[in-house]
C-alpha cells in the first residue's frame, strides 16, 4: 500500500490525507503511482488520455505500464490532480517501455475497479485489456456514435457506459472501425446488449462483456468466454 500524504484544495483550502491506489500488475504485484510530497495538487476541469495516465515500473518484475493518474475530489466540488514523483509522464501511443509479457496459464486473478463514473469504466476495461495480455492501451483513433474507445494491439475496445443496452448499429460500428484496421474487436457495456445486438455479434465475431459496478467484465457470448479462456496470445 502506498504512503498518504496532505493534500491541500487550491480552491477552498481544505486538507486532505490521501493515498494513491495501487492496481494489479501483470506479474500479480499490486502498483501505485509514487507521489510528489513537494508539489502542490492542481485543480482539474477536464479529462483527456495524455494527461490521465502516466508510466509506473513494477518494482517486483520490472515492466512499465500505464496506469491511472492519481486524483482526489473534495468536498468543495473540485478535483484535484495530485502530482507523481520522478517526472513521470503518459507515453504517446506505443513508446511506453515494455517487456513481452504472453498470457500465464492461468493468469493471476483479476483484480477490479469499482465503478462511480465513465472514467472509471475505461479504467477498469484499460486494466481488463492489460490482464488479458494485450499491450500498449491508448485511446482509440476513431470515435464511435457512443461510449469511449480503447486501442491496443491486436484489438479495438468500445467502452459503452450508457444506461442503455448497447444495439445492433452500436455492435456494427465497432465491428466495422476494427475491420479497417484488421484487429480484433471487443465492446465492454454497463448496460447489457439487446437481443438483436448479440445476434449481430455473434454473426460478426465480437466479444460482447457486460461491465457490473465492481468493475469486473462478464462475458456474454461465445467469443467472449473464449477470448477470457485463452488470452490475448491465442
Amino acid at each position: 500500500m502506498s504512503e498518504s500524504m496532505a493534500v491541500r484544495c487550491p480552491d477552498c483550502g481544505r486538507e486532505h490525507q490521501y493515498a494513491a491506489p495501487a492496481y494489479p500488475c501483470v506479474c500479480g504485484t499490486p502498483v501505485a503511482p509514487p507521489l510528489n510530497r513537494r508539489a502542490a495538487p492542481t485543480s482539474l476541469t477536464h479529462h483527456t488520455w495524455d494527461e490521465d495516465w502516466v508510466t509506473v515500473r513494477c518494482g517486483s518484475c520490472g515492466r512499465a505500464d500505464q496506469w491511472p493518474h492519481p486524483e482526489l475530489g473534495c468536498s468543495c466540488g473540485t478535483v484535484l490532480r495530485v502530482p507523481v514523483a520522478g517526472g513521470l509522464r503518459s507515453p504517446n501511443p506505443g513508446d511506453a517501455p515494455h517487456t513481452p509479457v504472453a498470457p500465464a496459464d492461468p493468469r493471476a486473478t483479476f483484480r477490479p475497479v469499482t465503478i462511480r463514473t465513465a472514467r472509471d469504466a475505461v479504467t477498469a476495461v484499460a486494466l481488463y485489456l492489460r490482464w488479458l495480455g494485450y499491450r500498449d492501451i491508448r485511446r482509440a483513433d476513431q470515435r464511435q456514435p457512443t461510449g469511449i474507445g480503447l486501442a491496443a494491439r491486436g484489438v479495438l475496445a468500445q467502452v459503452d457506459p450508457s444506461v442503455r443496452p448497447a444495439s445492433p448499429r452500436d455492435v456494427e460500428c465497432l465491428w466495422l472501425s476494427a475491420m479497417t484496421e484488421s484487429t480484433d474487436c471487443v465492446y465492454f457495456s454497463l448496460a447489457g446488449y439487446a437481443n438483436d445486438a448479440r445476434d449481430r455479434a455473434d454473426g460478426l465475431g465480437v466479444s460482447l462483456f457486460v461491465l457490473d459496478l465492481t468493475g469486473t467484465p462478464q462475458p456474454v457470448n461465445g467469443a467472449a468466454t473464449e477470448l477470457v479462456a485463452t488470452g490475448a496470445g491465442a
